[in-house]
């Protein structure tokens, strides 16, 4: 999709469709008041009709109005005249979107300047659109053999009636869409099939990402390389299947030479069975998206890259297929850690901290500014928070707020939950220095507590997805994209620091 900004008198652009706010009340204001003087006030005589009451989410499409150049008028209701808040404006662009995809035109100019958004200026608002009809206009139909019929829509243009808005635009348009771009991918990466996306298929995808961006450098550690170094718990989770463990770093260096990286850790199991502690049959597909972690380090890599942000940046993926088989790990068995500590593991199916601790060790290495790792890790985080908002722990006050408010701005929020120094208890084994799990209390909570044991050499947050990385069950299906915009939008903020 092509975004672009239009400026000047709406009633001379010439397009296929011009798509006007109208809220509730008899009166027209903005944007849909200009055109319905020009027009013989046809539009007015629509809501005095009862065609439209303006109320959110209800359209109405005017053909060939006079003294208008665009050939379709779009109303579209957004309710009461107050500020909208996130949630509204997202579904007054995902309703405006939608209707554009059923019809004809290949291209719209959106007229929704000086409709007011809570806490939003110009500029985050109008990325705030731009994100959300990427995400609307995403299709994955790969796999199908007849393919999804695709939008006429090819264009959308922003208007402002004043010229000097034209760079807040722009530079809202760029950011977005880069965002969105990398969304896609990390949507794409997490829809993929286990039979298709493998560790492999994950250290060639990041070698296909570094050819297309000479930015970019990537080295893949294999089996022997981790084992040289000592990762026993990652390489515990691989253990039971064919597909070997990838540890894949990819570089983007956009800042000064001597500059600490930020480093982003990314999970990435490709499929997780629960390997001996084996997962219940239901729902068993959807663990093809317990990579999505390592998925959002894709697509903020990509987002970074595409807005060329003068920092330096780290993605580690720990990516491994967790399978149930003769050399599977055991419940019980014992593993040594690249750092030394050894682990209990009474449950397989917790894996997913296994491979990231020794990941958080070896990020050590790149002596970072700040480490973020990101997991589809725990149900209880479902449980917690559901499917909104994403969990947040870290070792550093600041770091925490940082991504806090990084993720209100993006509209792909987080919350704190605490890593008191109690909750470690539970992680106590008799045979090891810890067990791999705490119990059945604060699930969430104990899983990012033993995450903390490995990453005491720097500033650290973990953010647990499992609630937010994918839609779960029914025709809606599929990875989300999030927390590419949280994690995108703290770079960005390092950036302008």
């Amino acid at each position: 999709m092509e975004f672009n900004v239009k400026h000047g008198a709406l009633e001379t652009i010439k397009c296929g469709c011009l798509v006007v706010a109208v809220s509730e009340g008899k009166t027209l204001s903005g944007p849909a008041a200009d055109l319905d003087n020009v027009c013989g006030g046809q539009i007015s005589a629509a809501l005095t009709s009862g065609d439209l009451s303006g109320k959110a989410g209800q359209t109405l499409m005017l053909f060939a109005l006079p003294g208008i150049a665009a050939q379709r008028v779009l109303l579209i209701g957004s309710g009461k005249d107050e500020p909208l808040n996130d949630r509204a404006w997202r579904r007054l662009a995902q309703k405006a979107l939608a209707t554009l995809k059923q019809g004809a035109a290949s291209d719209a100019v959106f007229a929704f300047a000086g409709l007011p958004v809570k806490d939003r200026d110009l500029y985050a608002q109008t990325r705030l659109l731009v994100e959300t009809c990427h995400d609307g206009l995403y299709q994955f139909d790969q796999f199908k053999s007849k393919k999804a019929d695709k939008p006429k829509l090819k264009k959308i243009a922003l208007w402002t009636a004043d010229k000097a808005d034209a760079t807040a635009l722009k530079r809202a348009i760029n950011q977005g869409a880069a965002i969105g771009e990398g969304m896609r991918l990390t949507r794409d990466l997490g829809n993929l099939p286990g039979n298709v996306c493998t560790p492999t298929y994950l250290a060639k995808e990041a070698k296909a990402l570094a050819k297309l961006h000479k930015e970019l450098e990537v080295e893949v550690l294999e089996e022997k390389d981790m084992k040289a170094l000592g990762m026993g718990a990652l390489l515990s989770v691989s253990a039971g299947s064919v597909e070997p463990a990838k540890l894949i770093r990819i570089s983007y260096n956009g800042g000064k030479a001597k500059e600490q990286p930020h480093v982003l850790v990314g999970k990435g199991i490709t499929f997780d069975t629960g390997g001996i502690s084996i997962k219940p049959a239901a729902t068993m597909d959807e663990m093809k998206y317990d990579m999505c972690g390592a998925a959002t380090v894709f697509g903020v890599i990509k987002a970074v890259v595409a807005m060329q942000l003068p920092i330096n940046l780290v993605g580690l993926i720990a990516s491994a297929e967790n399978m149930p088989s003769g050399t599977a790990t055991k419940p019980g068995d014992i593993v040594t850690t690249m750092s030394g500590q050894t682990v209990e593991i009474l449950n397989t199916d917790a894996e997913g901290r296994l491979v990231l601790c020794d990941t958080l060790t070896y990020a050590e290495r790149f002596k970072p500014a700040s480490v973020v790792d990101i997991a589809t890790l725990t149900g209880a985080c479902i449980v917690a928070l559901g499917g909104n908002t994403s969990g947040l722990m870290g070792n550093n006050d600041e770091l925490v707020q940082q991504l806090l408010d990084a993720g209100i701005q993006a509209s792909d929020r987080a919350w704190q939950l605490p890593l008191f120094e109690e909750y470690q208890e539970q992680l106590d084994s008799p045979f090891a220095d810890m067990a791999n799990i705490g119990g059945p209390k604060a699930g969430t909570i104990t899983a990012g507590c033993f995450l903390s044991r490995y990453a005491k050499a720097y500033r650290w947050a973990h953010l647990d997805i499992a609630g937010t990385a994918w839609i779960s069950g029914g025709k809606d299906k599929g990875a989300t994209g999030r927390p590419v915009p949280l994690l995108t939008q703290y770079l960005l903020d390092q950036a302008n620091a």
